[in-house]
Formats: structure tokens, sequence, C-alpha cells
């Protein structure tokens, strides 16, 4: 069940992530993206990295930070990181606590099995900490463009 509502305050939360801890209450001030994706090195998680990578510059004029979350460590982050380049943190949710409070932890179908898992899930937080937008069940094509115009509006 998630905690997070659009239009309403997000409750702080706290993560390791490849530039040290990550505290939303430090991120007021400015606008924050918060995506969630299942895996390090798989394909739909390096297109959707590589091309938040490539607006990155556009998210910084529009006063945005960008941060990855997902179940992996951060000695796996941090090779992700270094093969693809990527100019912004990835957090180690490993517990997956702060995926919980998103309502990003999802019970899935693998191969016909049921699993827990992050369903690939965006969030866009003002610089009050307020929930703008929510992207669930994302679809990897075009989704950092609308969120990239998201932030610009916010």
């Amino acid at each position: 069940m998630s905690k997070v509502t659009v239009g309403k305050k997000v409750p702080d939360f706290a993560i390791p992530t490849t530039t040290g801890r990550f505290r939303l209450k430090d991120a007021c001030g400015g606008k924050l993206v918060v995506y969630f994706y299942p895996r390090d090195n798989t394909p739909g998680c390096t297109r959707e990295g590589s091309d938040f990578r490539d607006l990155h510059s556009q998210f910084t004029k529009a006063g945005t930070t960008v941060l990855g979350i997902s179940t992996d460590s951060l000695a796996s982050h941090e090779k992700f990181i270094a093969k693809m380049g990527f100019p912004f943190a990835l957090g180690s949710d490993e517990d997956h606590a702060v995926a919980e409070l998103f309502g990003a932890w999802k019970e899935k179908n693998m191969y016909g099995r049921k699993v827990m898992g992050v369903e690939r899930s965006t969030f866009l937080i003002d610089a009050e900490g307020v929930l703008r937008e929510e992207w669930r069940k994302v679809k990897v094509d075009g989704h950092a463009e609308a969120v990239l115009a998201a932030a610009r509006k916010a």
C-alpha cells in the first residue's frame, strides 16, 4: 500500500546512495525525481537510466535532481554507473522500505510464479516536499521526456 499521495507532502525517508546517505528533507529547496527500477544492467533499466542520463543537463536547468532506486547493492550500482556514465546517484533499497513507502514494491508474475519486486515507477516531488506527479507501471519509451516536461511545469 502506497503511503504517498499526489498533492500531499512525502514522508521523509533516508537511503544509502552512491554519493552518500540521501534524505528527502535535505533535498528540499529543489525538485526531485525519484525513479524506481527493477535491476541494474537489464535491458529496460539500462535504457531508462540512459534516457535520464541523456536529459540530465535539462533536468538540472529545470532545478530538478534525479535519483534512481533499486534493491541492488551499492557495489552493483557503482559498476552500473561506471559502465553507463550516469551523472546522478543510485540508491540501494535492499530491504525495499523506500519502494514500499512509494507503493512500488508489488507482487509480480515471473514465468508463472508470483514474486515480490519493484514495479517501474517514477515520482516528481516539488521543492516543498509535495508529490506533484506519479507514473506507475512505466513503459520506458518516451518516459524520461514526459517526466522532464512535468518537472519544467512544477
